[in-house]
């Protein structure tokens, strides 16, 4: 920031100190406002009173032997009023407006009547706009009153005065009444923001949540069902084939490791204490199902797979969510499927459209739809990408499970995509 920016933004001391005192002023008359009424309109009759005991209306008056009681009643009737300006204005100014015509009627004249303008004030900037129309009447009165007792003075002397300090004070009034709805306004928009980005927030860590929980189950659920599957083989051959439970041991190991793998992977993205030290491998993709039913093979699942068309053309985020179901599917049949289970992936990949088909000859049932987080999850990663996933029994005498899930590759370009 160079100097003349400094210049130019920081206010000047004097304009600090005077709007320090007007908030603590408005402060002070949100919290007591009756309290402000009464010394604000106590001021104002000391000066009214002052000004009729000390002999001073005289130098203005156009009679100055106007009794001095009704001088000192006029002098409490223009500013007493003034008490209930905020709460009944129009009445408090009616009730300036007799007091004032009774003085130019009388020929005193009082400096007091200007008091009424603070009532006018009070209107514009309180009271709907058509309310200064009644206002401007009553104010009109008094001088109507003073142009018929003392004709001799002239018009621009009596009337031009009047209806410019009018229309200056209403002016004051309508514009101190814009800012505070501008401002009211930009305070009302501001916390709408607020509320709107604590909102947005609270939505994209919900949403987080669920693709993290998304994550953590399709992983953890599906290494643990393989090594379940190990496991299991490797008991029953414990005892015939200590060879085959060894394999079974170590294949145990490998996918221990890779779930550790992945479960740190997940929680690096998590901590915010350690920023860039999270593991940077990309997310499974469709060359990956491989490796994904290979695993599945080890713990005990025939699988048979074919690939048709180009997997490398399909969009990464896509190749996610499939790669996801897959795993999902297959992790689904080792739970439930049965010993004697098999199951058979077919993934169709075209311009337009990538397709996957997993079905099982499974005898043991499924869980049924919303028990668990598994076909939930595949729903929420199919429905990201407008897709369609059909899960489900399929009819006897065959029976077993189908998953069919089918995805469209150009509803969104390419550099869009999220894995």
């Amino acid at each position: 920031m160079t100097y003349e920016d400094e210049a130019v933004t920081t206010p000047h001391p004097l304009t600090r100190l005077l709007q320090r005192w007007t908030q603590r002023t408005r402060a002070f008359d949100r919290r007591h406002p009756l309290a402000w009424d009464v010394l604000v309109t106590g001021v104002f009759v000391v000066a009214a009173l002052t000004d009729a005991t000390g002999g001073g209306w005289r130098r203005t008056a156009a009679d100055p032997e106007v009794a001095r009681g009704l001088v000192l009643l006029l002098s409490l009737a223009l500013s007493v009023p003034l008490l209930w300006r905020r709460r009944h204005p129009l009445a408090a100014l009616a009730v300036m407006t007799a007091a004032t015509a009774t003085s130019n009627w009388t020929g005193a004249w009082l400096q007091a009547a200007l008091i009424q303008f603070i009532v006018v004030f009070n209107i514009a900037l309180r009271l709907p706009p058509r309310t200064l129309g009644r206002a401007a009447a009553m104010t009109a009165l008094p001088i109507t009153v003073c142009v018929f007792a003392y004709p001799r003075d002239s018009w621009d002397e009596l009337i031009v005065p009047q209806i410019w300090s009018f229309a200056v004070v209403a002016l004051a009034g309508i514009t101190v009444r814009s800012r505070q709805d501008h401002t009211q306004a930009l305070v009302d928009r501001a916390h709408r923001l607020e509320v709107e980005r604590d909102q947005q927030a609270q939505l994209a860590t919900a949403a987080e949540r669920n693709r993290m929980a998304r994550e953590m189950h399709d992983i953890i659920g599906h290494h643990l069902s393989v090594i379940t599957g190990l496991a299991d083989g490797g008991s029953y051959a414990a005892a015939k084939s200590p060879e085959r439970a060894a394999q079974a041991l170590e294949a145990i190991g490998t996918t221990s490791r890779q779930a550790l793998s992945e479960l740190r992977r997940l929680l690096d993205v998590l901590r915010d204490d350690t920023p860039g030290a999270a593991d940077r491998s990309p997310q499974p993709a469709l060359t990956d199902l491989d490796g994904l039913i290979d695993g599945v093979r080890a713990a005990g699942l025939p699988v048979r797979s074919t690939v048709h068309g180009r997997p490398d053309s399909v969009p990464a985020g896509r190749q996610l969510t499939v790669y996801r179901v897959v795993q999902e599917a297959l992790t689904n049949t080792l739970k439930h499927g049965g010993p004697d289970a098999t199951a058979t992936v077919d993934v169709s990949c075209t311009e337009t459209a990538v397709t996957v088909q997993v079905t099982d000859t499974g005898t043991g049932g499924s869980s049924p739809p919303g028990s668990g987080r598994g076909l939930t999850g595949m729903r929420e990663r199919t429905s990201l990408y407008d897709g369609t996933l059909e899960a489900g029994p399929l009819p006897a005498p065959r029976g077993g499970w189908r998953v069919r899930l089918h995805l469209p590759t150009d509803s969104l370009p390419e550099n869009s995509e999220t894995p």
